[in-house]
């Protein structure tokens, strides 16, 4: 059963006042997302990987997966679209907090895209929008788009490509054209419509309980 943004929304949020927090919802997602990754290269030590973060949850699970990353020993660069004092979530913020600590990432913050000049990557994450989608792309976020699909690198988009409707599949100017997508706990309605540009679909449990959705589904 595919579900809509909203119904999601309130999923998360019946999950979490049952005391399953949106930061291990959070954390599963990034760990998922990595399996995938894995399972699609093996070992993945030896891979250089862009993340683009933006600053709500989406970006939060973009930042789990860098620190799993680094982990997994790949070279990892965080480009954190905005300021860390503008991040708009707790969960977000406690995660950048961490990747802080952690020398082997590194970190970019602001909208300047200089700084990824003369850089190459085997596989860029799109944690950019995610589901937070509305209205017209706005910069940085649009030449952060532009950039993932100028590259050559293999592209996971967590939970939909950035600028795409996951309630109606439509696509905004620009948007992620990524390899595969990893979605989380159920697909949401519009992305069966924007295959072209998904590219393969995972959906993955990230521990919310199936009570969660009573009333909801």
């Amino acid at each position: 059963m595919c579900i809509t943004v909203k119904q999601m929304m309130q999923i998360e949020e019946n999950g979490h006042q049952m005391g399953f927090l949106r930061k291990f919802m959070m954390e599963n997602a990034g760990a998922a997302s990595v399996k995938r990754l894995i399972e699609k290269f093996g070992d993945i030590k030896s891979k250089s990987v862009l993340v683009f973060a933006g600053l709500g949850n989406n970006g939060g699970d973009g930042l789990v997966i860098a620190r799993h990353l680094s982990g997994y020993g790949s070279n990892v660069t965080v480009f954190l679209l905005g300021e860390p004092d503008n991040i708009r979530s707790e969960e977000c913020s406690w995660n950048w907090n961490l990747l802080e600590k952690i020398k082997s990432v590194k970190l970019i913050t602001g909208g300047n895209l200089d700084h990824l000049n003369n850089l190459e990557f085997d596989i860029i994450i799109d944690a950019v929008l995610g589901t937070g989608i509305s209205g017209k792309i706005r910069e940085p976020h649009a030449s952060a788009i532009t950039f993932v699909n100028k590259s050559n690198a293999f592209k996971l988009a967590v939970d939909v490509p950035s600028g795409v409707d996951p309630d109606t599949g439509n696509k905004n100017s620009p948007h992620v054209i990524s390899n595969i997508t990893v979605t989380f706990h159920r697909m949401k309605v519009g992305m069966p419509k924007a295959q072209d540009v998904c590219g393969e679909i995972f959906v993955e449990k990230i521990g919310i309980p199936i009570e969660a959705e009573i009333g909801i589904l």
